[in-house]
């Protein structure tokens, strides 16, 4: 015979739960409400990328750790599609690739990881995003200073003190948080809107 489940019973710690959820709801609110000031900055970038699309540019990412998934997943949204039926865009992720960012960190140390890829795979003209919660991820840094050097349009993606992360960019979008997860989804916030922004001029 079937097991059947029995209905949930509510405690005093499911409410407490639910209360968490709830003010942790309420703050991503509060945060994209504060996010929406940016919202001409953001308009910039994305018009800066569909330029450099349209001129046969590629937009490349770079982060570690969410950041990291963040990178692979715009990317995706680029090369695959994001709301519309369309052609692929020229876009990549630096952290996809498990050999070279291997081989680069036993050789070279990680903070080389995405700089060297960078001067490897980049031209004038492309675009490179760094993202970085704290502003401060070395490896990013590093990849984005060479970027600017070579003519690669450079956008940061970081939380609300910019970190070091503020001076080396083009353009750098500073979600207003200082709580990792919630600059987390902001960032990918802020990378739908733009990818949203591109299909619609390009498609």
């Amino acid at each position: 015979m079937e097991a059947r489940l029995k209905p949930a019973t509510k405690t005093a710690s499911s409410d407490a739960s639910a209360e968490n959820v709830r003010k942790a709801f309420q703050e991503c609110s509060a945060n994209y409400d504060r996010l929406a000031d940016q919202a001409e900055l953001v308009v910039d970038i994305a018009n800066e990328i569909i330029a450099r699309l349209r001129r046969g540019g590629t937009v490349i990412f770079c982060g570690n750790g969410g950041s990291a998934a963040d990178s692979q997943h715009l990317a995706a949204e680029l090369q695959g599609r994001f709301m519309k039926e369309r052609a692929p865009l020229a876009a990549l992720a630096l952290t996809a690739n498990t050999s070279a960012l291997t081989a680069l960190s036993n050789d070279y140390g990680f903070d080389e990881v995405f700089e060297r890829q960078v001067r490897g795979l980049a031209k004038r003209g492309d675009v490179l995003i760094g993202i970085s919660t704290s502003g401060t991820s070395r490896n990013v840094i590093r990849a984005l200073e060479a970027a600017k050097a070579m003519g690669v349009y450079t956008i940061g993606l970081t939380g609300l003190s910019g970190g070091l992360m503020a001076n080396c960019c083009d353009a750098v979008v500073r979600v207003p948080s200082d709580h990792t997860a919630r600059i987390q989804e902001m960032h990918i916030g802020v990378g739908h809107v733009i990818c949203q922004i591109i299909e619609d001029a390009l498609f």
